[in-house]
């Protein structure tokens, strides 16, 4: 009962400012105008199906503009991903503080980034900010005016790409699709690079699961020294181990942290695999047309997101 009146409470006083739009992006020491090479909605409004197309770089409920604009970004340098209420807000509106959640950032490398539709494999992440001593990560970006460091990998190959910038509130994500995804794409041209790593991509949707224990989660019943565990690979480094990509796998909860009553209810496929090959977790496994490799290290199952997308899990 005290879960429902809080939340209630907390839905009903922020409805007017609740909502929040990536709008701008500072490169290299200079703020682009307000959806200058950003794919901007005139609606402030979220994604809560993580299994839709429009969880990649927003659109559906909330229709995006294309724009013509790419930004030069350096390799190795931060960008800031600026979050506003609406496109005509100020600083000091950013988003309403009860919601609560992690920032996260993506990129995906791309031949074209203002016609790129963005869904798909190729994903890979590269920022999180969780959790820790009962700070939040959407807090620490309202409490900057808006301002979401995002640190550009120094080792990735020149070219275009997508840049997704995301938010999460969970402020009532104790029930199916109550999760709030705000995510858009800054279409960005990165030079300087070493060329010397290659990610790991991943698919957008596909990464993200309805019963994530970071998605289907009661915060209220969290305290500071409470664990949560971000939605979605590990960040992508630059120090991996290996030159051929960024082998890191999302960490799991202790056993003795419960975070989401959930359970995984995903039959899982048995696809027929190439002699000598594993697939990560959260890396693709199967689907219709898919050839590659598809059986799962161990403690993993091949488990059939929709018709043309399975993952290890």
């Amino acid at each position: 009962m005290r879960y429902s009146l809080v939340a209630a409470a907390i839905a009903s006083a922020s409805l007017a400012s609740a909502h929040t739009i990536f709008v701008q992006l500072e490169a290299n020491g200079v703020t682009n105008p307000v959806s200058h090479g950003i794919r901007t909605p005139s609606y402030d409004g979220p994604i809560s199906d993580v299994t839709s197309n429009d969880v990649a770089c927003n659109g559906g409920p909330n229709p995006t503009t294309p724009s013509d604009k790419i930004i030069d970004v350096k390799a190795g340098s931060t960008v800031n991903a600026i979050w506003r209420h609406t496109l005509t807000s100020g600083p000091g509106d950013v988003m309403e503080a009860s919601h609560l959640g992690p920032t996260l950032a993506y990129l995906k490398k791309v031949g074209d980034a203002t016609t790129d539709k963005g869904y798909g494999d190729g994903w890979f992440k590269i920022q999180e900010d969780g959790y820790s001593n009962g700070v939040w990560g959407t807090s620490k970006v309202i409490n900057n005016e808006g301002k979401h460091p995002i640190k550009i990998p120094d080792c990735l190959p020149d070219g275009q790409y997508l840049l997704r910038a995301e938010m999460i509130a969970l402020h009532a994500a104790g029930s199916s699709k109550g999760v709030q995804l705000y995510m858009e794409c800054a279409q960005i041209n990165i030079s300087g690079g070493s060329a010397t790593k290659t990610p790991t991509t991943y698919s957008l949707p596909g990464i993200y699961k309805q019963n994530d224990p970071g998605i289907l989660i009661n915060i209220y019943s969290m305290d500071k020294n409470s664990q949560y565990v971000i939605p979605g690979p590990d960040p992508f480094t630059c120090s991996a181990a290996s030159s051929g990509g960024d082998s890191q796998t999302t960490p799991k909860l202790p056993a003795s942290t419960t975070l989401a009553t959930s359970t995984k209810t995903t039959a899982p496929t048995t696809p027929t695999s190439p002699s000598g090959c594993t697939v990560a977790q959260w890396a693709q496994c199967g689907g219709s047309g898919f050839t590659g490799c598809s059986t799962c290290a161990s403690g993993y199952t091949c488990q059939k997101q929709n018709e043309y997308y399975s993952q290890c899990a």
